[in-house]
């Protein structure tokens, strides 16, 4: 048991969760690296869910790497678009006072969200059946990349690793090629986060957990349930998915795809070929506009490539407009921020961490209108170990005793400030 109950300031502090917020009064505990894992947990918080990332001293993996080398006053940039809301315990799990301290976190918990190898958090004494053993009531989920067990189970799983094998990079491109962003590790999370909403339910309704499982594999798979039902269904050959380089995809009928103009590039989703050669006034699209557009969509793509080409898109989306077909400009990262529905739907925040700015990408969902607000960030490993320990229980004297030992690790807030763009 914890060495005494929790203090006056530990339940005030427990208090500033918003009551608005969907899950405030969830308390989640994550053992979570990397960005399948952490991107699930951080949705929890954002709906109000009390995470609680336990890291290692040093802190978690995100915290040492970020993508193009981006750090804000020494954060990784990789680790601010994921952690968001998150509060941080440090602990160190090989030893035993620190284990004490997690297994008191857990009774504490609703939720426990992992996403080591298979195998890693049984060993450390934290498995399912071991938090179980210390909550019957604890609902865990486990985020791999290729499964819990099976002959995969205890190989490395990675977005790009996970395209390739999931058939998303053959699938993708002329020929093979990876999707411009860990759009899986992003599924991957948001499938995380929509298991365990459902195991909530049920834990409210039942007052009983289980277990939750979630990995990069199934992720890359739903992700193309469209495409792999149909490819299946008619049992066709691999050579079925090659085709033009402007077809989005192998089982749209042209033009589904995207077409470089003079000054840019447009997308067009299923469209009408008459009324598209009208809208163009292309004899040669007129000319080829009674073709099976599915059998003979490369013959079409070659064709509406080459009368795109020259073509400006302000007279191009003056003549699709007038005839009501559907288009839209390729936007560049470097557009985003001035798009008037990004601005109106408030899809990004602007903090500042020390001198340096970072813009966020928003909780894409709204409650009642409004956009879950950033109420934390742990920008150091432990920044908020003394007051989850306060809140547990444990005395400023034990406290200072674990400090002392290395069994946990605290360290001092750095400041951040934060305004919508």
């Amino acid at each position: 048991m914890s060495p005494c109950e929790p203090s006056a300031e530990a339940a005030a502090a427990r208090r500033t969760t918003s009551t608005e917020l969907p899950l405030s009064g969830t308390r989640v505990v994550a053992f979570c690296h990397f960005l399948q894992g952490p991107a699930g947990a951080q949705y929890l918080a954002d709906m109000g869910a009390d995470v609680i990332k336990v890291e290692p001293p040093t802190g978690a993996f995100e915290r040492h790497w970020s993508g193009a080398d981006l750090y804000a006053d020494g954060t990784s940039v990789f680790f601010l678009s994921a952690n968001r809301n998150c509060r941080s315990l440090a602990v160190d799990l090989k030893s035993e006072s620190g284990k004490q301290v997690v297994r008191e976190l857990i009774r504490s918990a609703q939720v426990v969200v992992e996403n080591y190898r298979p195998g890693v958090l049984e060993r450390l004494g934290f498995g399912y059946e071991d938090c179980k053993a210390l909550n019957r009531g604890i609902i865990y989920a486990s985020a791999t990349g290729w499964g819990s067990s099976g002959p995969l189970a205890g190989k490395p799983g990675q977005d790009l690793l996970v395209q390739a094998r999931c058939g998303l990079a053959a699938a993708t491109g002329q020929s093979p090629t990876p999707v411009g962003g860990t759009v899986i590790d992003q599924h991957g999370a948001t499938l995380l986060a929509l298991g365990i909403l459902g195991a909530l339910v049920k834990q409210a309704r039942t007052g009983e957990g289980g277990r939750v499982e979630a990995s990069l594999l199934n992720a890359g798979i739903d992700l193309q349930m469209e495409g792999i039902t149909a490819f299946l269904t008619g049992r066709f050959e691999r050579d079925q998915l090659h085709r033009h380089r402007r077809l989005a995809t192998w089982l749209h009928q042209a033009p589904y795809g995207l077409y470089p103009l003079a000054d840019g590039a447009i997308v067009l989703p299923l469209t009408d070929a008459v009324q598209l050669a009208e809208a163009l006034d292309s004899p040669e699209l007129r000319a080829i506009s009674g073709l099976d557009l599915y059998t003979h969509r490369d013959q079409y793509a070659l064709t509406l490539e080459s009368v795109l080409r020259e073509r400006r898109f302000e007279d191009v989306s003056l003549a699709l407009d007038k005839h009501d077909i559907w288009f839209a400009r390729v936007m560049t990262y470097a557009d985003l921020r001035a798009d008037p529905q990004l601005q109106h739907n408030r899809v990004f925040r602007k903090i500042h961490v020390g001198d340096d700015e970072v813009v966020l990408v928003n909780h894409p969902i709204r409650y009642d209108g409004e956009v879950p607000p950033l109420r934390h960030i742990a920008l150091r490993p432990g920044q908020d170990t003394r007051q989850i320990l306060e809140e547990l229980g444990y005395t400023r004297d034990a406290v200072d005793e674990l400090l002392e030992s290395a069994s946990v690790v605290s360290s001092e807030a750095r400041t951040w400030t934060q305004e919508h763009l």
